[in-house]
């Protein structure tokens, strides 16, 4: 579900965006920012020099300070100078707490946007795929250090689980075998919820593999053989939820709504 959050009551200029949008995919290792017309216009490591943190972990803004000042580096001093998006969207993960979303509103407000909007990953995942939304879909998003599960149909998010496991985690105890039992582990649990047939549907086409995980032959190889099912990892993975986002940015700003 695509929410739409308004940041600061006297921001709204004029009637449309005028193609000043900006899609933001905010990972725990990562951050990437996608803008129609000019493609791909930030890709860089999640951290704040200065204090060498990580304001990102998880999933979730623990410094959303730390975040903004990234961002305020990153975006509005480097890729961008003077740039002042009119639409930010942003991805996140499943399962977002109110805490986390107002880390994240916190954070890009330094981009003094007019509006936010908000989409899970795992549905960004899917449009930037070119999934069809009509049949139900299993969506397996490996990332550095969260791992996601969710089933969507008719383009809503159904049901989703998600593990705090990633491929940053490997030799820290975690094998890529136990990554993937945890992936079987949470598609169990969906199939014993109400979504079951659904699940069973989505498994029948062929799970949509998206993230850093996506990118490794032998990890795609233990889940479709974990899962029984032929698996499906997303074009250009580590991109393809912030190109999603972007395609749901534009689909809004083109709504009459959002005049």
């Amino acid at each position: 579900m695509i929410e739409r959050p308004q940041l600061g009551a006297g921001r709204r200029r004029g009637t449309s965006s005028g193609g000043r949008c900006l899609a933001l995919d905010l990972g725990s290792a990562r951050t990437r920012a996608w803008m129609p017309k000019r493609g791909l216009v930030l890709d860089a490591p999640t951290m704040t020099p200065a204090e060498a943190g990580y304001p990102v972990r998880r999933g979730s803004i623990v410094d959303a300070a730390g975040a903004t000042r990234m961002l305020d580096r990153l975006l509005n001093n480097r890729s961008a100078p003077g740039y002042r998006p009119a639409i930010v969207v942003m991805t996140i993960p499943v399962l977002f707490t109110d805490a986390d979303r107002s880390a994240a509103l916190t954070a890009v407000e330094v981009l003094q946007p007019r509006t936010v909007l908000t989409i899970e990953s795992v549905k960004a995942a899917a449009l930037g795929a070119g999934a069809h939304f009509v049949k139900p879909l299993l969506v397996v998003d490996l990332g550095a250090d969260l791992t996601e599960v969710a089933v969507l149909s008719n383009g809503s998010l159904i049901e989703a689980r998600r593990t705090p496991l990633g491929l940053s985690d490997f030799g820290n105890s975690l094998t890529a075998d136990d990554l993937v039992a945890s992936v079987g582990d949470m598609v169990i649990e969906l199939l014993r919820q109400d979504c079951g047939p659904q699940v069973v549907d989505a498994l029948e086409r062929g799970p949509l593999l998206t993230g850093g995980g996506a990118m490794r032959p032998a990890i795609t190889y233990r889940i479709a053989k974990r899962l029984s099912t032929p698996i499906r990892p997303a074009p250009a993975p580590h991109t393809v939820a912030v190109r999603g986002a972007c395609a749901a940015m534009l689909a809004v700003d083109r709504h009459p709504s959002s005049a």
